[in-house]
């Protein structure tokens, strides 16, 4: 193959800007300089090693240096602007400075990484999960708002409210990953770096403070379909991005988890668990998450001054939509929701399904009783005509225009086969 012919540059045109050198890490940056035990939260860091964590940190930067490529990408997977320093350290701490355990872990991260890296880490998350993300997260709550005080993003997780039926008839659990790789290697990064560039050298916990609330958990959602969901994320993050949890506070904790909380507590590494805590009661949940979060960089429902985390989100929602109603009918004849529009707003209705040889037919009516109204929407077949593979999800639009508010909208659907499951997605809009 040829190699590729060396630009000559002109006169006119600058010399390409060279990378600027990382500065050199010492021992003396390293090393604990006090005696005593170190705080298990500060263990593994840059300031607090021992001399045989120095002497490791050092042998693995000789690896990554004389390995360059693809192994150091892995390692700077949010880019080379975290150091060093704090980037082996990071690394070293998942496998307690293990020095061929960490190259190991390297180089299972640098194949698990593989293929996503090839689609450049799905840099459009609509592409990746195929709908819209305002649409998946309606259906499993989630979202970044804020920051930390340590200027670690701060993220908000509700697996009580995810709802895995809803999930299946919008998304896959494959594209569902690559929204991971995305929300990952552009979002948490694009978060990282620019909290970096505005902070410098203040700025050195690539790490993410999260609130998990467990609000409508019960034991019946903890399944097998929505524990492969989180599970097939979590193992990408062990993996691929050690050492991102700065903290965890769990909310709203069902009286069930707390005590199982307890026994599991016991089997765990204490720098895990001094990470984690978890609140049933609001008022000390408010208190805890306030030593952790300024009152402005929270949101409203959990106890701050900022944004409501439903407004975070519809901001979010693409088109100007205001608000996102979303049903779940699962039937074998028939079965219908009720959805009411402001006389601002214009709604837009979608139903989504897995694809199929069978089809429902779906209709639009009026909602209020003894209506002798005509139908909004006469009969729509659902899901539509479509080359995808069978049980692929497949959105059907059952409004050709937007309905005008103030309404009440029955959407109704119709099916002589077998038992399916369908979500009605209704965006509204500002009329």
């Amino acid at each position: 193959v040829d190699a590729e012919p060396t630009p000559t540059l002109t006169p006119e045109e600058p010399a390409p800007a060279q990378e600027k050198k990382m500065p050199e890490v010492t021992k003396e940056e390293l090393l604990k300089s006090y005696s005593g035990k170190v705080d298990p939260q500060n263990w593994g860091r840059p300031g607090h090693l021992t001399n045989e964590e120095v002497d490791c940190f050092f042998k693995f930067k000789a690896e990554v240096d004389k390995r360059g490529g693809e192994f150091r990408a892995s390692v700077f997977s949010f880019g080379e602007v975290e150091g060093e320093a704090q980037a082996y350290c990071r690394w070293l701490r998942a496998r307690k400075f293990d020095f061929e355990k960490v190259v190991a872990m390297i180089e299972e991260a640098t194949e698990v990484r593989k293929e996503a890296l090839a689609e450049n880490f799905y840099p459009d998350p609509k592409d990746a999960l195929g709908v819209d993300p305002s649409i998946y997260i309606s259906q499993f709550p989630q979202l970044y708002t804020g920051y930390a005080k340590t200027g670690a993003p701060l993220f908000i997780s509700k697996p009580g409210s995810l709802d895995v039926d809803g999930i299946e008839c919008i998304t896959t659990l494959d594209n569902i990953l690559k929204y991971h790789w995305y929300a990952m290697m552009h979002d948490f990064k694009d978060r990282l770096q620019a909290k970096k560039e505005k902070e410098g050298d203040d700025f050195t916990r690539f790490e993410c403070v999260i609130v998990l609330d467990l609000e409508k958990l019960t034991m019946g959602k903890l399944n097998s379909r929505t524990l492969r969901i989180i599970k097939v994320q979590s193992e990408i993050d062990s993996i691929c991005f050690p050492e991102t949890l700065g903290r965890m506070i769990i909310v709203n904790a069902p009286r069930y988890f707390s005590a199982t909380w307890a026994v599991i507590k016991s089997w765990l590494d204490p720098r895990t668990t001094g990470k984690v805590d978890v609140i049933s009661g609001r008022s000390s949940w408010e208190k805890k998450l306030l030593e952790y979060v300024d009152k402005d960089q929270l949101p409203s429902d959990y106890g701050g001054t900022g944004d409501a985390t439903s407004k975070t989100l519809i901001n979010q929602a693409p088109g100007g939509m205001v608000r996102l109603v979303t049903e779940l009918l699962s039937f074998r004849s028939h079965d219908s929701c009720v959805i009411e529009i402001g006389a601002e707003e214009a709604a837009e209705i979608t139903v989504y399904t897995q694809l199929s040889t069978e089809s429902a037919t779906f209709v639009v009516k009026d909602g209020e009783k003894n209506s002798t109204k005509a139908d909004y929407v006469g009969d729509v077949k659902v899901p539509g005509e479509s080359d995808a593979p069978a049980s692929t999800p497949t959105p059907t639009l059952i409004t050709k225009s937007r309905i005008d508010g103030p309404a009440k909208l029955k959407v109704k659907g119709t099916t002589s086969g077998s038992k399916k499951t369908y979500l009605v997605v209704c965006g509204l809009y500002p009329k």
